[in-house]
């Protein structure tokens, strides 16, 4: 179990060095949007380039990010009735649900669309649109992105056994202490970007702040 446990904290970090990387794809994704938004009403051009990349943005953070987000127990969880029960009653439940329904879950999207990627990558694919992008690179973001949520789904299995063993603390509890907005922000700030962009970030974390502050007050 000691092994295991190393390498659910190496899946672990894993998963937040990816994170950290597609920060900046969202980042990437809001400039070429912006971008495309100024050339097309200052000098009536556009391409459809520029709007198949920020789709294949937004699907490599989705799915490159599906992990991460159960490391950060951000997904969706039906707790009407387990929520009821005790821990221990509750984390035989995850696990049950991470052999059962998510492992073969994962495999079985895998086993489709890997086809399809080959396929796309063999007939060099295009998209249909004038001027669209190559298809095979987001196409491998499916199979890419599940087998992330499967070896996290590995990690959180390995963590709620050694819990059941009393050798790990309780694992569903949140380990987010901030929000995206201000990770993204302290990247950005580590990184000496530009205080143009370091300003909007700003401004947008103090919209965020004052929504939610707001939202509290109703």
């Amino acid at each position: 179990m000691n092994a295991a446990l190393k390498l659910s904290h190496l899946i672990d970090a894993m998963s937040e060095r990816i994170a950290r990387g597609l920060i900046w794809l969202v980042l990437a994704a809001v400039i070429i949007s912006a971008l495309n938004a100024i050339v097309r009403k200052a000098f009536d051009m556009s391409s459809n380039a520029f709007l198949e990349i920020q789709w294949y943005l937004f699907a490599a953070v989705f799915l490159l990010g599906s992990g991460y987000t159960m490391l950060r127990q951000g997904h969706v969880k039906i707790d009407v009735i387990v929520g009821r029960f005790s821990k221990r009653t509750q984390i035989i439940v995850e696990c049950l649900g991470i052999v059962f329904f998510l492992m073969p879950f994962v495999y079985k999207v895998i086993e489709l669309v890997w086809p399809l990627v080959v396929r796309a990558y063999v007939s060099g694919e295009m998209s249909q649109n004038a001027g669209g992008l190559i298809r095979w690179p987001v196409f491998a973001l499916v199979p890419a992105g599940f087998a992330l949520l499967g070896l996290q789904g590995l990690s959180e299995l390995i963590k709620r056994v050694a819990f059941l063993m009393g050798l790990a603390d309780d694992p569903t509890k949140p380990v987010q202490t901030k929000t995206a907005e201000e990770e993204l922000a302290e990247e950005i700030l580590k990184h000496q970007v530009a205080p143009e962009v370091i300003e909007r970030v700003e401004e947008s974390l103090d919209m965020v702040a004052d929504r939610n502050r707001n939202g509290s007050a109703k």
